[in-house]
């Protein structure tokens, strides 16, 4: 698909001035030209655009508030310093995979004061002896080269990435067992319940029998004073 449909796609009924973020990766460019995106993109902080053949950024609009822009696999080679020009306050660029080979060809990034994190995988340029280390030099704004720092620290946003889906994993376990618990207790419940009723049967049973049979030993006593009686009776005729 043609870039400039997929923008126009994208737009989803609203007006460019209300896109915050555009991804159009794997559609086609004309002529290794950006093409389709205008300055009316006023709100744009993040636009992906990769694998879709670029070679050039001449024809890039203006965009005063974009802040991370994706162009891994790409064919770009210069025109970097256009970026400085529309893209003042970028904080995050990645350019992996593009046929940047010189140290010369990210010189142009040094006016991009904001750049904080620069990603250069799959480049030649990162074949070059003390690679690192002359990028940091070169760009002293940035502090994370390809996803770490000078001491190879990794890059925060991971870190708290993976710290969000160590959480996300440990509290599924948590209310399992909780609810797990809750069932066991429900049960242990109902079965001591059931004891209970059991034991009250039991215990009015024996009252019944212990009553059944003081009955029947009062009534015997009867019987035997009775027959004293007549006995007594008949000794005095």
């Amino acid at each position: 698909m043609a870039m400039k449909k997929r923008i126009s796609l994208e737009l989803r009924n609203r007006s460019p001035a209300e896109v915050v973020e555009l991804v159009v990766d794997n559609s086609r460019s004309a002529d290794g030209e950006v093409e389709g995106l205008t300055d009316d993109f006023t709100g744009l902080e993040f636009l992906s655009m990769v694998n879709v053949g670029l070679s050039s950024l001449a024809k890039l609009p203006p965009l005063p508030k974009l802040r991370k822009l994706e162009l891994s696999d790409n064919n770009l080679s210069g025109s970097l310093e256009t970026l400085s020009e529309k893209c003042p306050n970028l904080t995050y660029l990645n350019l992996s995979g593009n046929k940047i080979k010189e140290l010369s060809n990210v010189e142009a990034l040094q006016n991009l004061k904001s750049l904080q994190s620069l990603d250069l995988f799959n480049c030649e340029i990162t074949s070059l002896e003390d690679y690192r280390e002359s990028v940091f030099e070169l760009l002293p704004q940035v502090t994370y080269l390809d996803g770490f720092d000078q001491e190879y620290n990794e890059a925060p946003d991971s870190e708290a990435d993976d710290e969000d889906e160590d959480g996300e994993d440990g509290a599924g376990p948590t209310g399992d067992y909780d609810e797990e618990d809750e069932e066991e207790e429900d049960d242990e419940g109902s079965e001591g319940g059931e004891e209970d009723d059991e034991d009250e049967d039991d215990y009015a049973e024996e009252e019944e029998e212990e009553e059944a049979a003081g009955i029947q030993g009062q009534k015997r006593k009867r019987d035997v004073d009775d027959e004293g009686e007549e006995d007594d009776d008949e000794e005095d005729d």
